[in-house]
């Protein structure tokens, strides 16, 4: 087997390596690893040099390298599948933007803008987290979780040293590129959050980890272990769960919201203080440097999407809170009569809810100007910005070519990134119909918003609000409307 593999390394030397000239070429390769290869020119090599001396060890290919999973013991292995399966549930983790470099013996690091979760960047590229609990152990019984005490279901949990070594053996495997940790309640809060605490304080301290990590700070957990947390995790998260203290209490009834909001308020301080530090010393550490986010369980209850909004808005005037989620209601528990009986998720509410919370994070609206009294609700077939347009006739149109920026922002069709470019470029030039296409303008939302040198004037003015919207979502229910003959096999007789 040896000179078997010597003449294959040679055929691929010669044809790589031909005009490179070397002394002496030395070429290594143990007997049990050629045992197992079969017969192919493609050889991986590695090349050293010592003293002139060209030396060449062959690798094992990938295609021949055993997964790590299979590696695994059965026991860890069903651990594994046990809380990445309980873990599914929890949203609240994404694209944050911070960036954690790598050091000199360190492990990895934190790329600033991607994201996390399996989410796209702006360029296209997914990227994974590893999403895991602790433990699906739970002292509460929750009604909408699937981890409730009361549940049947396989429980069981890692020790500190096995999920740190998963973690560090998939980040080397490329198989993730950051941790996303969340956990049930064992015992009573400080000592669950101090167990997960020591897996992230091991990975940073330890093994000098530096990609992303994303903990859940457990609600009712102290001051000093929440700073604590602070110091090692690029993002932590306080989960709200339901909207109002009411239904909160209905369907979980040893939690209330005072046990939510004051972790909030630890991490807020924190940032502040570390803020402070940051400027009078230039190389202290850095405090949860993501910032915090949450989420709400949407569809449970019976808040509607105002409410849901209100809370979010009034989230966001702390500097410190970067995002809030909405989870559309899974329904897990079918025998829990508190809990409304839904075949399949809001999963459409739960988009309009997102787009909403974009309008007011990037948008200058208000929550209460994409939901009104009279309609709590979010409108289903349009999206929230057309539907105040269309709710708000007198604003348009609006002229392109002298509307300040944020009316501009508010017009159906234009993206903050057109908007910049629209009063960038009006500066030099009157802008027309071609002008806004190529600047991205969606033209066919927008036309009936906005007026310009060459479009015509046919606008929400001329057309009624019942019109515009009939023409701009005419063919999305023509998607919508299924095929009757879809499934129909006609075979030939």
């Amino acid at each position: 087997m040896i000179e078997l593999s010597e003449i294959l390394i040679g055929r691929f030397l010669r044809k790589k390596w031909k005009k490179q000239s070397v002394q002496k070429t030395i070429i290594r390769s143990p007997e049990n690893y050629f045992s197992t290869i079969k017969l192919s020119i493609y050889v991986i090599i590695s090349i050293y040099y010592k003293n002139g001396i060209q030396i060449l060890i062959p690798r094992k290919p990938a295609y021949l390298q055993k997964s790590y999973l299979r590696n695994m013991n059965d026991a860890t292995l069903q651990k594994l599948k046990i809380l990445a399966e309980s873990a599914k549930y929890d949203v609240s983790c994404a694209s944050s933007g911070t960036v954690r470099g790598n050091k000199s013996g360190g492990l990895g690091n934190t790329v600033g803008g991607m994201g996390i979760c399996h989410s796209f960047t702006e360029d296209g590229r997914c990227v994974a987290l590893f999403k895991i609990m602790l433990t699906n152990h739970c002292i509460y019984d929750c009604a909408y979780c699937v981890n409730r005490r009361s549940n049947d279901i396989p429980r069981t949990a890692f020790t500190v040293d096995e999920l740190t070594t998963l973690t560090i053996e998939f980040y080397r495997r490329n198989y993730i590129e950051g941790l996303f940790l969340s956990s049930g309640v064992m015992q009573n809060p400080d000592y669950t959050m101090e167990r997960m605490i020591r897996v992230v304080k091991n990975l940073r301290v330890i093994h000098r980890f530096n990609g992303y990590i994303h903990m859940k700070s457990i609600p009712g957990a102290s001051r000093e272990l929440v700073r604590e947390a602070g110091m090692y995790a690029d993002r932590l998260s306080v989960n709200i769960e339901i909207p109002t203290e009411e239904n909160l209490k209905l369907l979980a009834p040893e939690k209330d919201h005072q046990s939510v909001f004051k972790p909030m308020s630890y991490i807020h301080q924190g940032m502040i203080e570390n803020m402070e530090e940051q400027k009078k010393y230039r190389h202290a550490p850095r405090f949860v440097p993501a910032g915090q986010s949450t989420q709400m369980i949407v569809g449970a209850t019976s808040e509607t999407d105002r409410e849901i909004l209100s809370v979010s808005s009034m989230l966001y005037r702390q500097p410190s809170m970067k995002r809030v989620y909405y989870s559309g209601y899974v329904p897990v528990n079918h025998f829990d009569e508190r809990l409304p009986a839904l075949q399949v998720p809001p999963l459409v509410r739960e988009n309009r809810l997102y787009q909403a919370d974009w309008l007011m994070r990037f948008y200058y609206f208000s929550a209460d100007e994409i939901t009104e009294s009279e309609r709590p609700n979010l409108d289903l077939d349009v999206d929230p910005k057309l539907g105040w347009a269309l709710r708000h006739p007198e604003k348009f149109p609006v002229d392109i070519n002298k509307a300040d920026y944020e009316m501009i922002l508010r017009t159906p069709g234009i993206g903050v990134k057109s908007a910049q470019m629209i009063v960038a470029s009006r500066q030099h030039t009157k802008l027309g119909y071609w002008e806004l296409k190529k600047i991205g303008v969606v033209m066919k939302r927008a036309q009936y918003f906005i007026t310009c040198n060459e479009l015509p004037t046919f606008t929400i003015q001329e057309a009624r609000p019942e019109y515009v919207r009939k023409a701009l979502t005419q063919k999305a229910n023509d998607k919508k409307r299924k095929n009757p003959d879809q499934l129909l096999l006609n075979f030939p007789e």
